[in-house]
C-alpha cells in the first residue's frame, strides 16, 4: 500500500443530512429541466476492450469478459436469485461495513466508443421515422402507463372482495343472533330447496346427456371396469392370464400416473406455513474417490529433477499440472500467486519433497516447478479414456449410475422427489467468475465429520464412510436442504437441495413469480413516492428514492454489504465514488464489479432530477472508496418496501419488470407464417424485454464461428438448389426457355473454386459416415462375443466416397448435372425445390435470430425473470411446440408452468 493511501483518514466522507434549498437552486442552474422524464434505456453496455476507456485494476489481472447467462440452460444457480431463502438464519452470510481494499475501481475517464445496440437488436426496422431508443422508451412509458391502470384496478377489485366478504361475515353473525325456533326449521327448508335443484340438475343432464359420445358419457374409471368385465369373460387358459396381466399393469401405470400428475401448484395455499415437510428420508452423499499418487514418470520437476512429495502435497500440484492446457487461469498472476502460497503452507506441514537419492529439497519459487510431466500423465489418461469402444463407455457410465442411484431420490412427504446435487465436491483449485480475488486458492477435501444432515425423526441416518461420522443430525422442517457444509475458500456454505424439476423447486419459483404478480396491485404507488421523494429535503429519503428508481428503471441489483474477505463486488446501494460517472446533461456511466467478480459496464440516459441528485451525492468532500448512497443500506430499503407489501424486496422488481413487458407484448402480438417465423416473434419479443431491462452481455469468442458455419449450411443448401435446376434441364431441356437462363444460373457468390471446396467436404463427410459406422458395428460385434470385421471391409466400404468424388470431377469438367433417383421429372425437381427453399428460409431466420441476440441475453431473461407461464401462453395461442422454448431439462423444471395454465391465461 502507498504512503498516501496509509495516510488517508479512516472516517469516510458522509453526505449531509439534509438538503438545503440553496444548493437545490444552485444544481437547477447547472442541469437544466427535462420533466418528469421517460423511463431510460441502456445507450451502451458490452465487450469492455471494443470501449476506448481508461481499465480499472481489478481484483485480478486481466478486465474479464461479462458471461453469457444461460445461454444454453447450462445452470439454473448462476442466476437465480433466491438461493438463501431456505438456508437457516444463522448460516446465511453475515454483513459488515464495506472495507478499504487497494484494488477498488479508479474512475471511467473518457468513452469514446459506446456499442450502440442495432435496429435488428431492438427488433424494429431502422429507416422507421422515430429514432429507435425513443421508440422503445416510448413502448416502455406506455406499459408504466398502463401498469397505473391495472394496479388501480386490481386494488379496486380486492376492495370491493373484501366488503363482500365483510357482508357475508356480517349476515353469518346476524343469523347466529335468530331464535332458535326459527333456525330449526331453515335447514329444512334449504334442503328441501337443494333437493328439488338437484333433481333438477340431474334430470337435464341426462337430457343433454343424448347428444354426447358413449365414450365420454361415463366416468374413465367405470368405462374401463366394464371394458375389463367384457374382455375377461370369453378368455381361457393363456389368453385370460394375458389380460389379466394387461389390467394389472394398466392398473400399475394408472398409479404412477396419478403420482405423476399431482398438482402441487394447485394447493398452493396449503404450503404457506414455515414447515416445509414432515417425514423426510434420504441416503446422504456420494464423496469423491480417495486422490491416488502418480507414477514414478509423472512426477513435478524441481530445477530440472524430478522430485516426491507427500500425497496432500503432490495432489496440490496434480490440481495446477491437470490444468496447463487453462491458460486464462495457470497465466493469472493472482491464480499462481494464490496456488503457490496453499501449496507451499501444504509442502511446509509435510516436510517439502525429496530427490530420487531421498535428500530433502526445499521448494521455494514457482519459476523453478514444472509441472509439465504431470499434464503429459492427465492427458494421457483423457486420452484413453476417450478412445474406449462405446459399448466400455456405456458400461463405465452403468456401473456409476448403479451406485449412485440409492442418492438420486429421496422421499419427502411420502413422494419420490429427485436430488439435485448429492455429490460432494472433490478437492481441486478454485477457479471462481470473473476477476476474483481468490482464485487459484486450494478447495480442501470435505470429510463427514464436516457434514451435517437433516433428515426425519422417524427417518433412518445414512450411515457414514467406515471410520467416520457426520458432524451433527438436524431435523430442521423449515429449510428444504438435505445436507450441508462449510467450504474454505470463501467460509460459504455448500447445501444438498432437491433438482431443478422436484416439486419443492418448483414451488419456490411459483412462489417468485407469484411475488411479482402481486407487485402489479402496487407498481403505482411505489413509483409515485419514489417520484416525489426524488426532491425530499431529507438526505436518506432522497437517497433511497433514487436508488429504487436506479433499481425499477434500469434493473440494477440491491448489492450487499461486503466483508473484509470477500470480493469487491458491488450493486446500486453499495455504489462506490468511482463506479458511476457524471456526463451532463443526463447520462451516466455505470463501472464496477457486479455479481460474481464480472464487470458490468452501462452507459445510460436518467431523468434530471436523478442526474442532479447524483452529483449532490458525490459532492465534495467525498472521494474515491466513498460510498454514493451512505444514508442506506440493502435491509433498509428492503424493510422500507415491505411497507408497500409483505415479502417484497429489490430483486422483486427485475421479475416483474421483465414479465410484465413480456405479458404485454405478448397481448399485441399477432404471430403468423411457419413456426420458425413464429419463434423469431417470440424471440424478437424477448429480446426487447432483454434490452429494457438491460440483460445484455458481450458477444461470445465462438459467435463468428458459429455465424461462419451457419452461413455454410446456408450455402450448401443453395447450392443443392442449383443441381437440382441443373438435373431439371438434364430431364428437360426446353425449361431453360421457359424460365430464363438466371432462373439455373449458380449464384454469383458460389464461385467455382468454392464449388470443388465444398464437393471435397462432401466427400470428407462420406468417407467419415462410413468410418463412423465400421467402427459402430465392429464394437458391437465385439460386444456380442463375434470377430470384428477386417480392414479390407472398410476399403470396400469407402469405395463409394470414391465413386462420389469421381462424379463430382466429371460434373465440373463438364459443366453438366445428370438427373438422380428413380424416374426423375420435372415435378419431383420442383418438389424437392421447395422442401429447399423452406429449409433455407428457416435457416436464414435461425442467423438472423442468431446474429440479433450475440448482445442481448434471452437466456437470462427467459429463465429466470419472464413468468415461465407466458412463454406456455404464447405457445398455445400460436400453436408452437413448447420444445421450441425450453430444452428438456427446462421443461420438467418448468412442469408446473405448463400444466397449470392454458392461452387465456395472464400475468
Amino acid at each position: 500500500m502507498s504512503d498516501s493511501e496509509d495516510d488517508k483518514p479512516l472516517v469516510k466522507a458522509k453526505s449531509k443530512d439534509t438538503i438545503s434549498a440553496s444548493v437545490d437552486k444552485a444544481m437547477d442552474k447547472q442541469i437544466p429541466s427535462n420533466g418528469h422524464a421517460e423511463p431510460g434505456i441502456s445507450m451502451a453496455m458490452g465487450p469492455v476492450d471494443q470501449m476506448d476507456v481508461d481499465k480499472p485494476p481489478t481484483n485480478g489481472t486481466t478486465s474479464s469478459k461479462r458471461k453469457s447467462s444461460m445461454a444454453n440452460g447450462k445452470s439454473y444457480k448462476e442466476e437465480s436469485e433466491s438461493e438463501d431463502d431456505d438456508v437457516p438464519l444463522n448460516k446465511r452470510r453475515k454483513t459488515q461495513a464495506p472495507s478499504d481494499s487497494e484494488d477498488d475501481d479508479v474512475p471511467l475517464k473518457k468513452v469514446t466508443k459506446p456499442i450502440q445496440a442495432t435496429a435488428a437488436q431492438m427488433g424494429e426496422d431502422s429507416d422507421d421515422d422515430v429514432p429507435l431508443g425513443q421508440k422503445l422508451q416510448k413502448d416502455k412509458a406506455r406499459f408504466e402507463k398502463k401498469a397505473e391502470k391495472e394496479a388501480q384496478a386490481l386494488r379496486k377489485e380486492d376492495k370491493s372482495a373484501d366488503a363482500k366478504k365483510k357482508a357475508k361475515k356480517q349476515e353469518s353473525d346476524d343469523e347466529d343472533d335468530e331464535p332458535l325456533v326459527k333456525k330449526k326449521k331453515a335447514p329444512a327448508v334449504r334442503k328441501e330447496v337443494n333437493g328439488a335443484a338437484a333433481k333438477k340438475k340431474i334430470k337435464k343432464e341426462e337430457s343433454d346427456d343424448d347428444d354426447v359420445p358413449l365414450s365420454k358419457k361415463a366416468p374413465a374409471k367405470k368405462v374401463k371396469k366394464e371394458v375389463k368385465k367384457e374382455a375377461a369373460s370369453p378368455a381361457k387358459g393363456k389368453a385370460k392370464a394375458k389380460v389379466k396381466k394387461e389390467e394389472k399393469k394398466d392398473e400399475e401405470d394408472e398409479d404412477e400416473e396419478e403420482e405423476e400428475e399431482y398438482k402441487w401448484w394447485e394447493e398452493m395455499h396449503k404450503n404457506d406455513g414455515t414447515i416445509k415437510w414432515t417425514t423426510l428420508e434420504h441416503n446422504g452423499v456420494v464423496f469423491p474417490p480417495e486422490y491416488e499418487p502418480l507414477p514414478k514418470n509423472a512426477r513435478m520437476l524441481y530445477d530440472g529433477a524430478p522430485v516426491s512429495m507427500h500425497k496432500d502435497a503432490e495432489e496440490i500440484a496434480h490440481g495446477f499440472g491437470s490444468m496447463l492446457n487453462s491458460t486464462h487461469n495457470v497465466e493469472n498472476p493472482t491464480f499462481i500467486k494464490n496456488f503457490f502460497a496453499d501449496f507451499k503452507e501444504m509442502l511446509d506441514k509435510t516436510g517439502h519433497a525429496q530427490d530420487k537419492d531421498g535428500n530433502r529439497v526445499k521448494i521455494t519459487k514457482f519459476e523453478k516447478c514444472d509441472f509439465q510431466p504431470i499434464f503429459n500423465h492427465v492427458d494421457a489418461e483423457r486420452q484413453a479414456k476417450k478412445a474406449l469402444p462405446a459399448a466400455e463407455k456405456k458400461k463405465i457410465k452403468a456401473e456409476k449410475d448403479e451406485k449412485e442411484a440409492p442418492f438420486m431420490f429421496c422421499m419427502w412427504d411420502g413422494r419420490k422427489q429427485k436430488v439435485g446435487n448429492f455429490r460432494v465436491e472433490p478437492p481441486g483449485l478454485f477457479r471462481g467468475r470473473g476477476e476474483h480475488p481468490k482464485t487459484g486458492r486450494w478447495k480442501k477435501r470435505v470429510s463427514p465429520e464436516q457434514i451435517t444432515i437433516n433428515i426425519g425423526k422417524e427417518a433412518m441416518v445414512p450411515k457414514p464412510p467406515d471410520g467416520h461420522k457426520w458432524k451433527e443430525i438436524k431435523h430442521d422442517q423449515e429449510g428444504t436442504w438435505l445436507a450441508m457444509w462449510q467450504e474454505n475458500i470463501n467460509g460459504a456454505y455448500k447445501y444438498v437441495m432437491l433438482a431443478a424439476n422436484s416439486d419443492i423447486k418448483g414451488q419456490s419459483d411459483y412462489k417468485k413469480f407469484e411475488k411479482a404478480r402481486e407487485l402489479k396491485k402496487h407498481i403505482d404507488r411505489i413509483r409515485k413516492d419514489y417520484w416525489r421523494d426524488l426532491k425530499a429535503e431529507a438526505m436518506v429519503d432522497r437517497q433511497r428514492a433514487t436508488a429504487i428508481y436506479l433499481i425499477d428503471q434500469f434493473a440494477l441489483r440491491a448489492g450487499n454489504e461486503k466483508g473484509e474477505d470477500e470480493a469487491d463486488t458491488v450493486g446500486c446501494c453499495s455504489l462506490k465514488f468511482e463506479h458511476i460517472t457524471l456526463r451532463p446533461p443526463d447520462t451516466v456511466i455505470f463501472d464496477f464489479l457486479g455479481k460474481d467478480s464480472i464487470r458490468f459496464y452501462n452507459e445510460v440516459k436518467v431523468d434530471a432530477q436523478v442526474f442532479k441528485n447524483l452529483k449532490i451525492f458525490k459532492r465534495p468532500p467525498k472521494a474515491e472508496k466513498d460510498d454514493i448512497f451512505d444514508r442506506l443500506t440493502t435491509s433498509g430499503l428492503n424493510k422500507y418496501l415491505q411497507g408497500y407489501m409483505e415479502g417484497l424486496t429489490a430483486k422483486v422488481f427485475r421479475t416483474y419488470n421483465a414479465s410484465w413487458t413480456m405479458s404485454n407484448l405478448l397481448k399485441e402480438m399477432k404471430s403468423t407464417g411457419s413456426i420458425p417465423e413464429k419463434v423469431k416473434d417470440y424471440n424478437d419479443a424477448n429480446r426487447k424485454v432483454a434490452i429494457l431491462c438491460n440483460h445484455k452481455r458481450t458477444v461470445a469468442a465462438s459467435h463468428d464461428q458459429q455465424m461462419g458455419k451457419m452461413e455454410d449450411r446456408i450455402n450448401a443448401l443453395r447450392y443443392q438448389q442449383y443441381r437440382v435446376k441443373q438435373m431439371m434441364l438434364d430431364i428437360d431441356p426446353k425449361q431453360k426457355k421457359k424460365r430464363g437462363a438466371e432462373y439455373f444460373a449458380l449464384p454469383e457468390d458460389l464461385d467455382d473454386e468454392w464449388v470443388k471446396e465444398h464437393h471435397a467436404a462432401l466427400v470428407e463427410e462420406q468417407r467419415q459416415k462410413i468410418r463412423k459406422k465400421f467402427e459402430k458395428e465392429n464394437e458391437k460385434l465385439v460386444a456380442e462375443g463375434e470377430k470384428e470385421m477386417k480392414a479390407k471391409v472398410l476399403d470396400e466400404r469407402m469405395e463409394a466416397a470414391d465413386e462420389l468424388e469421381e462424379k463430382f470431377k466429371v460434373e465440373r469438367k463438364k459443366g453438366k448435372i445428370e438427373a438422380e433417383g428413380k424416374g426423375p421429372s420435372v415435378e419431383k425437381c420442383e418438389a424437392s425445390l421447395e422442401k429447399l427453399e423452406l429449409r433455407v428460409k428457416t435457416l436464414m431466420l435461425q442467423s438472423e435470430d442468431r446474429e440479433n441476440n450475440k448482445e442481448v441475453a434471452l437466456g437470462t431473461s427467459k429463465i429466470n425473470y419472464i413468468d415461465p407461464r407466458l412463454t406456455v401462453v404464447f405457445s398455445r395461442k400460436f400453436n408452437v411446440p413448447i420444445e421450441r422454448f425450453f430444452s428438456k431439462t427446462l421443461r420438467e423444471k418448468f412442469d408446473w408452468a405448463i400444466k397449470s395454465v392454458d392461452e387465456g391465461w395472464e400475468f
